[in-house]
């Protein structure tokens, strides 16, 4: 059960997480990466984000490098958030594949 504090600040992590991604896929053009969720520990020490990515094919390629510059994107959101947390917490980076599920479903019921 996520409390109240668990789930406020994870839709802040979620809308400044997604401004950042937002801001490092717009020079790379016809790649779009959006933050479906996040879900954060108990202790607020650990941070999980599901990220949705377009085109599908290259999802696995960008979830790999998004992992690889973690740091560099803990310290971002830390920048925009330090006014509202003391401490950032760990993030880990998982992909969202539930619209592909929903494409499968789709494409199965209209065979």
């Amino acid at each position: 059960m996520e409390t109240t504090r668990q789930a406020k600040i994870s839709r802040l992590i979620q809308k400044e997480l997604s401004e950042i991604l937002r801001q490092q896929t717009a020079k790379t053009h016809g790649i779009l990466v959006s933050v479906s969720a996040v879900r954060t520990s108990p202790d607020l020490s650990i941070a999980k984000a599901y990220l949705s990515i377009f085109p599908s094919d290259k999802s696995q390629e960008i979830i790999e490098n998004i992992t690889r510059n973690a740091k560099t994107i803990r310290y971002e959101l830390a920048q925009k958030v330090r006014f509202q947390l003391r401490k950032t917490p760990e993030l880990s980076f998982f992909l969202d594949d539930s619209l592909d599920y929903i494409d499968n479903i789709d494409k199965l019921l209209n065979n």
